[in-house]
């Protein structure tokens, strides 16, 4: 990878510029204490799902195991954008090195790509629970249940790995600032020294085309759900069912819809600062609401919680 200062290539650099969120020092400052707040209470509120899973027996099902396994992937997905953005927050240059923004970049999508994988698998789960309750049991085993995790992992890291080496392979030119808080494909390849349409082609149809397909996977199953839930004949089945659900369903809506919303952003002057918002909500605010939901949604997870805490203060 080679990167020059100018369009004549006479001077090298060190790396790119994160603009991330312009204002003054005293705004820089409460910015840093507000995200350093809702990083740690996203590391614990995701933390405490996991203890609380692997620490009540009765938790010890694939509905957990899948949901402590999720919790574990979104400490990892805040975690690839806010410390560096606490960082940047006190620096005066804002520079990330060139490894260090793709390492970014790649873990980055990489991660949100595994989310869209947890998420259809976790659908899938509630598919079988309800749609074939008495195959449940013998369908989703414990071995079933670990080569799903591992898949999500192995499929959601092997996406962006191609388009990722070959861009990191480009020379840039010019300009080296990136105006957003992140290593974005979007502003990196317009740093490039020549167009490369073809590579932004391929990142432009490779980055929805996961979300698209695992969403219509979703909501096929959800749909299946539905219809096998307004046939339960009562009514304390059909809340119990929609209750189940309901936490995987606002979770799903989260996601699916700020990535949506930045999709379907049109404008090129509005877009970068929508894109900076609707990233900062999914990557940020999503990671820090979901142990809100299951929690607050989950009758065993809220006593399980209430259970490993209340064992932790007697420790």
């Amino acid at each position: 990878m080679k990167i020059f200062n100018t369009p004549n290539n006479s001077k090298t650099i060190t790396g790119f510029i994160l603009l991330g969120f312009p204002c003054p020092r005293e705004g820089q400052i409460l910015l840093f204490v507000l995200f350093s707040v809702v990083y740690l209470m996203t590391i614990v509120g995701n933390s405490s799902i996991i203890c609380a899973v692997r620490w009540d027996q009765r938790l010890h099902t694939p509905m957990y195991i899948l949901l402590a396994n999720f919790s574990f992937l979104e400490i990892c997905y805040v975690t690839s954008t806010v410390p560096n953005m606490l960082a940047n927050f006190l620096s005066e240059t804002k520079v990330i090195s060139f490894s260090g923004c793709f390492l970014q970049f790649y873990f980055f999508f990489s991660l949100g790509s595994t989310e869209s994988f947890f998420l259809a698998v976790m659908a899938f789960d509630r598919y079988l629970a309800i749609c074939q309750p008495l195959h449940y049991p013998t369908i989703m085993t414990g071995c079933l249940c670990t080569n799903l995790v591992v898949s999500c992992w192995i499929f959601g890291f092997l996406w962006f790995l191609f388009p990722i080496i070959i861009i990191s392979q480009m020379s840039f030119c010019g300009s080296r600032i990136i105006d957003h808080f992140l290593c974005d494909p979007g502003p990196l390849l317009a740093l490039t020294c020549k167009r490369a349409p073809v590579m932004e082609l391929v990142f432009s149809t490779l980055s929805p085309l996961p979300l698209i397909i695992l969403f219509l996977f979703i909501m096929g199953s959800y749909t299946l759900i539905l219809r096998a839930v307004l046939r339960v004949p009562s009514a304390a089945g059909k809340r119990k069912d929609f209750s189940t659900c309901g936490s995987h369903l606002a979770v799903v809506s989260l996601f699916y819809g700020s990535v949506l919303v930045m999709y379907g952003s049109l404008s090129s002057q509005e877009e970068d600062g929508m894109q900076k918002i609707v990233t900062l909500f999914y990557s940020v605010m999503t990671p820090l609401l979901n142990p809100v939901i299951y929690s607050l949604r989950n009758k065993d997870m809220k006593r399980a919680l209430a259970n490993f805490w209340e064992y932790k203060k007697q420790c």
